[in-house]
């Protein structure tokens, strides 16, 4: 164990490592235009500070939504050019239309200019050089797997999709059972576990095992001496969920309870009643929005949705508690006249101006209506109809468990899962549920919040 581990990030560290780097190569950027060129727009002072902390901050905020924080989409340059260039024009659009907080317009239109390309130019030579370096085999996390072989090729799409700098190199099996597949990885035997950790720069370890009784006394004892000299061990399901952002109820058995410590959150007077506020706020600013775009809708409607402009649906509300969603219509009328049915991408019951309004969310926004009675929050589980609610919680362990808080216009599967049309997306979003539920905070909120503005922003609804 003397021998030196390879240097990795975590998740988190890539993130704050790219907001950090982006703003200090900007500044960096911003200082040497200036210092080169005839570039005064800006420049930062003991009286002006606050002009570098509002460029900090919509670079911060608009990178969000436009994608520079999700670390797949940092590692592709074709991805991170793109989301450069939609980051820095709205950043430096907003940026010289707030300028109470920011410089007052330039009269040389060249200064805009030089402003614009300075940003540009420091985030695009900051983010080559990560994909060229940070995102590089060389930062790789490696661990080790112990786990049955059965596991192997579940824990390694999920682990391996999640994050791409993650590898797993190596397998202990516990199971008993010779595995027929450890999909290219090194199988270890128990007795050369120091050896292949030093040899592999192996990071960590994570254990897999539906029955800890599996872990024979061999492999318990070496386990123990590697966590003594302070060798990280972890339980699947905690990587799964640091990484995936979700639960794994597929994993929860009998001692479900170490699993769900759901967020204090949940009880919290003072984080209810400043989500109330915030819920009724959005309701008054969105029911107002929906009145300067009901011309638009009704004329489409008239046009390519022919009936009714509005739609009421049972749903399941906190508690069980059931209730009618309002929308705007964007089935063709009677869809459903034989029974409640999934709904599916390219569902032929959807109009074309259905469609539109589904891509762009407008058709969730009369929803508004709903959050200003209490019935919904502005975040939080979409609320499901009772019918399938039945099905789902005969099939899916916990799924009744998404009931605890209010149903939500948006929400955390909202933002990360696309479609709900069968029994194992319905799993999948109440992972991301269950993991909202759990880590329910401001903090998340408010990034629920900027990656709906993505949503609609790429035109990613359903």
């Amino acid at each position: 164990m003397g021998k030196k581990r390879s240097v990795h990030f975590n998740i988190s560290e890539r993130k704050i490592l790219l907001r950090t780097f982006d703003v200090f190569f900007v500044f960096l950027s911003l200082f040497i235009i200036s210092e080169s060129f005839a570039f005064d727009y800006f420049y930062v002072t003991e009286e002006n500070w606050t002009w570098a902390l509002v460029l900090a901050v919509y670079l911060s905020v608009f990178g969000t939504v436009f994608e520079l924080y999700d670390l797949q989409k940092a590692s592709r340059k074709d991805a991170v050019l793109s989301n450069i260039l939609l980051t820095v024009s709205v950043t430096v659009l907003c940026y010289l239309l707030t300028p109470f907080f920011t410089p007052f317009l330039p009269a040389n239109r060249l200064q805009i200019l030089y402003f614009f390309l300075a940003i540009i130019l420091g985030l695009t030579v900051w983010r080559l050089a990560y994909i060229g370096f940070v995102a590089s085999p060389r930062f790789y996390k490696k661990a080790l797997l112990v786990g049955d072989s059965c596991n192997v090729g579940k824990v390694l799409q999920e682990l391996g999709s999640s994050d791409p700098n993650y590898k797993i190199v190596g397998f202990v099996n516990c199971g008993g059972e010779k595995p027929e597949e450890v999909f290219g990885l090194q199988e270890v035997v128990v007795k050369d576990i120091h050896e292949v950790i030093k040899k592999q720069q192996i990071s960590e370890i994570v254990v897999s095992c539906y029955n800890s009784d599996t872990i024979h006394p061999d492999l318990y004892h070496h386990l123990i001496a590697l966590l003594e000299r302070g060798f990280p061990i972890k339980e699947y399901t905690q990587v799964y969920e640091e990484m995936t952002y979700r639960v794994p109820v597929q994993f929860v058995g009998k001692d479900f309870y170490k699993y769900f410590p759901f967020s204090r959150s949940n009880h919290n007077k003072l984080y209810l009643f400043f989500q109330r506020i915030f819920d009724l706020l959005f309701a008054v600013v969105g029911l107002l929005l929906a009145v300067f775009f009901l011309p638009f809708i009704l004329f489409g409607n008239m046009l390519a949705n022919r009936g009714p402009l509005f739609y009421k649906q049972e749903r399941v509300g906190k508690n069980g508690k059931h209730f009618h969603i309002l929308k705007f219509r964007t089935m063709v009328e009677n869809a459903e006249k034989n029974g409640a049915v999934w709904a599916s991408k390219n569902d032929a019951r959807v109009t074309p101006f259905g469609r539109f309004m589904r891509r762009c969310r407008l058709d969730e926004v009369p929803q508004f209506y709903n959050i200003l009675l209490g019935d919904m929050s502005f975040i939080g589980p979409r609320p499901e109809r009772p019918s399938f609610v039945k099905e789902l919680s005969e099939v899916i362990p916990f799924y009744e468990t998404r009931h605890i808080i209010k149903p939500g216009l948006t929400g955390w599967a909202q933002v990360l899962v696309r479609y709900g049309a069968s029994v194992e997306d319905s799993l999948l979003k109440l992972q991301y549920d269950l993991y909202y539920i759990k880590h329910r905070s401001f903090f998340l909120d408010a990034k629920i919040f900027l990656k709906t503005l993505s949503t609609v922003v790429y035109y990613r609804g359903q």
